[in-house]
């Protein structure tokens, strides 16, 4: 999973890159191995270079300094801050990624191509494309740039429709096409976001930025215009003439990733017309209603509920809010240490836990403590968490889960790859809930539904959300799986690398 960028303005604004910045640095949450900008100015195109770019391993703070910025100058950019799900702490593959033949092209990209080794094969063998970095998203860049025939917005669709026909999986893409202007994507069936806004600009033209969520928008100025849709390819030009069209050649529906409500995206943005805050809120009241069952059973008491910071504040709200309980926050968290699930490495996201969250003993001490946490993956992490507040002094750890059993492998840009790694899925192929109470030696756990996610999702987003994808947690998978396998083996490798 990663956080995708584009602005553009007019020519005697040439603050792309710095808005590209300022954007990123709202989207870390989305990765935090690697960040890149690449920036084109439309008044050097006179043979002198036109393309300015700058990326690095670390933190988006950390890659670009002032005059880095300074240096990449024009009115179009792209940007990315990455999440690495293939290929593994090598600069090389980091983004934005770019050609300079044909037309000069450069682009950023979120998700995950499950035919990857057969779209890397097919360039190597039939177009004589090799690829020089372990990226899936340089097989989009090389497909894109031996289709595409001229920089209009006809040529650029009959490329993309190329795309859409033969890479299967997720991707949100950004991009650049040297002297024609900012062109971005997203694949046939919606599964990861990209959304566009505008503002008004001093010569009465609209400015454009596209991003993967709408927080970097509001940060900006610009004004939702409304998401990208599935199989949507949008152009607009140097003149800032937008234009865009639907692929029509599959009847599929959206089919919009779950996970983004439930724990990646920022609580503040809205994806698919859904407030993730909103649906978070309703997350915990649906979980509520479950345990309010066990409670008027007598198999659950409480004496408050408390969130595994910070994607679960809000549905722990929500839930401590139906069930008439106290909310407290006894995890403190140490903000300088990364989000665990996406580091690189089991050891890595093992060894944050203890510096990344300290227990308020004066709120834990005796009491009967509901942790909410957004998921539970490989259960690792969740383990250490409850006995760190047992060590607090708790009576009894209750662990819930607003996301239902997670069983089933990600390919579309979560790094959970591999089945046997998911605590939920057990050797036969699911565990049940009293299975992992053991597990991790908690006294209850509780997971969200499968119906009550589907039920939050659909109430907050008024029925626009339909059917989201929810292939890890049914084994049910939206695109077609040919190359899976080959991914699977891929990642593994990459993985054992950076161990």
């Amino acid at each position: 999973m990663c956080g995708v960028i584009g602005v553009i303005g007019n020519e005697e604004n040439s603050e792309a890159a710095k808005e590209a910045f300022l954007g990123l640095i709202t989207l870390q949450h989305r990765g935090q191995d690697a960040a890149g900008i690449l920036s084109y100015d439309f008044a050097e195109s006179n043979g002198v270079q036109s393309f300015h770019h700058a990326k690095n391993l670390g933190l988006v703070e950390n890659v670009f300094t002032r005059p880095v910025i300074e240096s990449l100058r024009g009115s179009v950019a792209i940007g990315h801050t990455r999440y690495a799900t293939i290929g593994r702490g090598n600069v090389a593959d980091v983004q934005p990624f770019m050609l300079n033949y044909p037309y000069g092209i450069g682009i950023v990209h979120n998700g995950n191509i499950v035919n990857y080794g057969e779209v890397k094969q097919r360039l190597a063998k039939d177009m004589h494309r090799m690829s020089m970095t372990s990226s899936d998203s340089e097989t989009i860049l090389n497909w894109l740039a031996h289709h595409i025939e001229g920089t209009s917005f006809k040529h650029l669709e009959k490329a993309v429709h190329s795309i859409f026909e033969n890479i299967h999986g997720a991707y949100s893409i950004a991009g650049i096409l040297g002297e024609g202007g900012l062109f971005a994507f997203r694949d046939p069936m919606g599964i990861r976001p990209l959304v566009l806004g505008k503002k008004k600009l001093s010569n009465g033209k609209f400015g454009y930025m596209v991003a993967s969520e709408t927080v970097p928008l509001h940060f900006m100025g610009y004004e939702f215009d409304r998401s990208v849709q599935p199989g949507e390819l949008i152009y607009i030009n140097r003149d800032l003439e937008l234009t865009s069209s639907v692929y029509q050649g599959k009847n599929v529906e959206p089919r919009p990733c779950m996970f983004e409500w439930v724990y990646f995206s920022s609580a503040e943005s809205e994806i698919e017309n859904t407030p993730v805050y909103g649906a978070r809120l309703e997350l915990g009241h649906q979980l509520a209603d479950r345990i309010a069952v066990e409670m008027k059973a007598g198999r659950l008491q409480a004496d408050l509920v408390a969130p595994v910071p910070d994607t679960s504040r809000t549905a722990a709200s929500g839930l401590a809010e139906r069930l008439g309980l106290p909310y407290r926050e006894v995890l403190i968290k140490n903000r300088y240490i990364k989000r665990t699930f996406i580091l690189n490495s089991q050891k890595n996201r093992e060894e944050a836990v203890d510096l990344k969250l300290n227990p308020v003993v004066s709120e834990i001490k005796g009491k009967t403590v509901i942790l909410v946490d957004d998921s539970i993956v490989r259960g690792t992490t969740s383990r250490k968490i409850i006995q760190l507040v047992r060590r607090a002094g708790a009576k009894k750890v209750y662990f819930v889960s607003t996301c239902p059993p997670i069983r089933f492998p990600c390919y579309y840009g979560f790094d959970f790859p591999e089945q046997n790694e998911l605590i939920a899925a057990g050797p036969n192929g699911s565990r049940t809930e009293e299975e992992i109470t053991k597990m991790l030696d908690a006294d209850g756990v509780f997971y969200q539904t499968l119906d009550s996610l589907g039920n939050a999702l659909s109430k907050c987003s008024l029925g626009l959300v339909k059917n989201p994808c929810t292939a890890c947690l049914t084994g049910k998978y939206p695109t077609d799986m040919k190359g899976a396998a080959e991914l699977t083996a891929l990642r593994r490798t990459d993985r054992g690398k950076s161990e």
